[in-house]
């Protein structure tokens, strides 16, 4: 078995740009949620005339879909995301702009049918409903409340109000505000298992709000404990928590 410096200085390494999690396989799994989103993603896709992906991150997600309506936009924040989506993305036709992830987002009220969004770090309720079309859905998968929350507090120790961030029902009072309609909320808990220290390295670096400021030299000490905790019990187990939100347009 590897050592603790090695795993990490490897985990270290590693890019972190995009949505790829193949760097996991073999050393992290967890669980997919029933509802398939990017698969019904696809087929939303299908029925619209102009569609946006808000967030996209490396366009993984979004690339996914089979085809694309006539117009279709995906926004990213962070620049090493926005080059990625754009190589992978722009050969399909979809347009890639470059967003701060704050409103307001950079199109005409009522230009889309469909705005979809997988894992978006903060939702803009009333600037969703502004882009839609009368009619038109909100189609998402939301990180939930308490994810990963045996990592966070981990670190950080506990968290309690933290931990009640982004509960159905607050996601529903925000669509509801904009003036959406919630047509279906789902959520599920989800198992996660990590074999090493170095993939709870990665998964740090990669999903930084998880701890922000997250660095090995800060957390150094918990990571050797948590190393030995590894090898001496198994995977360091934990939940994530995912919700469907689809909305509509009156």
């Amino acid at each position: 078995m590897r050592t603790f410096e090695e795993l990490v200085a490897e985990a270290e390494a590693a890019p972190v740009e995009g949505w790829d999690f193949s760097w996991f396989e073999g050393r992290a799994t967890e669980a997919r949620p029933s509802w398939g989103y990017q698969r019904s993603m696809s087929a939303r896709l299908r029925g619209v005339d102009a569609g946006l992906d808000v967030q996209t991150g490396g366009g993984e997600v979004l690339a996914g879909a089979a085809s694309f309506p006539r117009t279709m936009v995906a926004t990213e924040g962070w620049a090493p995301n926005v080059a990625k989506a754009t190589r992978l993305l722009h050969p399909r036709g979809v347009v890639v702009v470059a967003d701060p992830d704050e409103p307001p987002l950079p199109f005409a009220d009522a230009a889309f049918d469909l705005v979809t969004s997988r894992h978006p770090v903060t939702v803009w309720w009333d600037e969703i409903a502004r882009v839609l079309r009368p009619g038109g859905a909100y189609f998402a998968q939301h990180v939930g409340p308490g994810s990963v929350w045996e990592v966070v507090e981990y670190f950080l120790g506990p968290q309690p109000e933290a931990k009640r961030a982004r509960h159905p029902d607050v996601e529903r009072a925000g669509a509801e505000a904009a003036g959406l309609e919630i047509v279906d909320l789902r959520m599920e808990r989800l198992r996660m298992e990590f074999f090493d220290v170095g993939a709870v390295v990665h998964f740090l670096r990669k999903v930084v709000w998880t701890v922000p400021g997250f660095t090995v030299e800060r957390y150094r000490d918990r990571l050797r404990e948590l190393d030995a905790r590894i090898r001496a019990d198994g995977p360091f187990v934990a939940h994530s928590t995912r919700v469907l939100v689809d909305a509509r347009k009156p």
